[in-house]
C-alpha cells in the first residue's frame, strides 16, 4: 500500500520536512506509538534456558540415560563405519527414514531387508534395495536427504555412490576385516559392537582407544555400541520400540 505525504508549507514547512526525512533515513518510518524497550539484566540473561538439543536420528540412550542422536542429514559429505550386527543397522535405517530421509541399501542379502521395504515402501521417506555395485544416483538434496547403507559383507568394494552433500553413507562390517583400516581412515564416525579380544586390540590401535575401552569391547551387551568420533567416545544402548520389535525382533549382535 502506497503512503502519500502531504506537502507542508508556511514558516515551519522546511523544519518539518527535515524532521520527517531524518526519521525515515534513521529506519523508523512513520512515527507511531512508543513503548519501552525489552531489556534484560546480565543476571536475567544467565537465568534463561532453552530446551534445544542435538538434532538427528535418536539411536538410543547414553550411559546417563540421555537420548543419543546421530545426525545423518547433513549439508556436507558424511561417512559412518559400523562394525556390528545387522539388527542395529536396520534400526538406524528405520529411524533415518522416520526423519524424512530416503534410504538406499546396497546389499548381497536382499531377503534380510525385505521386511523393512514392505514396512516403509519405496519413494520419499522409503527404502530401495539394490545389488552390490548397482546403486543408481540418488539425487540427494536438502529437501530430499539420503542415507546409503552399504551392507556388502567383510570386503565391501568401493562404492559407486559415495557420500555427498545431504547424502550420508553407513558402511556395515559384521566383524573386523582387512579393509577396516581404510574405512576407519575415511569415516567421520565409527561404531563398534561386541568383538573378540584380538579384534578389540586391533580396533583399539586403529581408533587410539584407552585400555579400559579395549577391555570392554569383548563384553558389550547386545544392542550396545561404542561410537567414536575424533577424540569423543560414547557408549549407546539401542532399545527397540514395540513396532521395531515386531518387525526386527529383539536386539542381537549375531545375524
Amino acid at each position: 500500500m502506497a503512503v502519500s505525504t502531504p506537502s507542508v508549507t508556511g514558516s515551519t514547512g522546511e523544519p518539518a520536512r527535515n524532521a520527517f526525512a531524518s526519521a525515515v533515513r534513521g529506519g523508523f518510518g512513520l512515527i507511531g506509538p512508543r513503548h519501552r524497550r525489552h531489556a534484560l539484566s546480565a543476571d536475567q540473561v544467565d537465568a534463561l534456558t532453552l530446551p534445544i538439543g542435538d538434532d538427528g536420528v535418536v539411536i538410543g540412550a547414553d550411559a546417563e540415560g540421555r537420548p543419543a542422536t546421530l545426525g545423518v542429514n547433513r549439508p556436507t559429505p558424511y561417512d559412518i563405519l559400523f562394525i556390528g550386527g545387522l539388527w542395529t543397522a536396520q534400526v538406524i535405517a528405520l529411524r533415518a527414514a522416520a526423519t524424512g530421509a530416503r534410504v538406499a541399501v546396497e546389499t548381497g542379502r536382499a531377503g534380510a531387508w525385505e521386511p523393512l521395504v514392505r514396512a516403509l515402501g519405496v519413494g520419499p521417506s522409503g527404502m530401495g534395495v539394490h545389488d552390490v555395485g548397482r546403486v543408481p544416483p540418488q539425487g540427494a538434496s536438502a529437501g530430499s536427504p539420503v542415507l546409503v547403507v552399504r551392507d556388502c559383507g567383510m570386503r565391501p568394494p568401493r562404492g559407486r555412490v559415495v557420500s555427498a552433500p545431504w547424502q550420508s553413507v553407513l558402511t556395515v562390517l559384521p566383524y573386523l576385516s582387512p579393509v577396516a583400516p581404510r574405512l576407519v581412515r575415511q569415516a567421520r564416525l565409527v561404531g563398534v559392537q561386541r568383538v573378540s579380544p584380538d579384534e578389540a586390540v586391533q580396533i583399539g590401535r586403529l581408533l587410539g582407544l584407552p585400555g579400559g575401552d579395549v577391555e570392554s569391547l569383548p563384553t558389550l551387551a547386545d544392542g550396545v555400541t561404542l561410537w567414536c568420533a575424533d577424540r569423543d567416545r560414547q557408549y549407546v544402548m539401542t532399545q527397540a520400540t514395540d513396532a521395531e520389535t515386531g518387525l526386527l525382533g529383539t536386539a542381537r549382535r549375531m545375524d
